[in-house]
């Protein structure tokens, strides 16, 4: 296993402590997974449906077929969109979970979209995203260059056949554009936890609900 994995591995079972230690919840907590992953790659991909013990009670929401996690997770209800307004009533779940998707969604537009849905349709929100200003950009293992222009960082990654990384793949964000989205979302209760690792912030948390905390 690479060093990156193991990383990954790590950090991802740090963020799933917080979560429960944040969120607290039960055998009878409804959960909105936004953004599974159909095919998986490593042992950290899926990770709320690996480690939830209540998977009957996880609703997994995303743009892509879904046809190896539903036979992964046949206990699990899935639902693929068209990555626009969430196909569900108001305050539908009790908690979603967003690890790394935000990033992925689109542009500022669709970001601001996608939090103003987290916010509609559950009453608590636990979501991650990778910091743009971390030294090596964790998608596609690339020192400091991210820290360009996107379109500048675009065409390096045309040049360098990471293609598929380029576009509207990725908009990596940092603290003050978080705070700018949330803002845009009328989300003005929350909290932003910042994971380090060693003297860098890898990646960010964050956690609002309908009430103040």
């Amino acid at each position: 296993m690479s060093l990156a994995y193991k990383i990954s591995g790590w950090n991802r079972r740090r963020k799933w402590q917080l979560f429960l230690n944040a969120i607290q919840p039960t055998a009878e907590t409804t959960i909105l997974d936004c953004g599974f992953t159909d095919k998986e790659f490593s042992q950290t991909d899926n990770f709320l449906e690996k480690n939830y013990p209540y998977s009957d009670q996880i609703t997994a929401l995303s743009t892509d077929e879904s046809q190896e996690f539903t036979a992964r997770y046949p206990h699990i209800k899935t639902i693929v969109y068209d990555g626009k307004i969430f196909p569900f009533p108001d305050q539908s779940f009790d908690v979603c979970w967003s690890n790394a998707v935000l990033e992925h969604v689109g542009n500022q537009e669709r970001q601001i979209l996608f939090l103003k849905e987290i916010k509609r349709v559950a009453k608590v929100a636990f979501i991650t995203t990778p910091n743009r200003y971390f030294p090596i950009e964790v998608h596609t293992r690339t020192p400091l260059l991210h820290f360009l222009p996107k379109k500048v960082f675009d065409r390096y990654l045309n040049f360098s056949g990471n293609a598929w990384a380029s576009g509207d793949y990725m908009h990596l964000l940092s603290l003050p554009d978080l705070h700018s989205l949330l803002h845009a979302a009328e989300i003005t209760q929350y909290k932003i936890i910042k994971n380090r690792l060693l003297f860098f912030v890898l990646d960010f948390v964050i956690i609002f609900k309908t009430i103040a905390f």
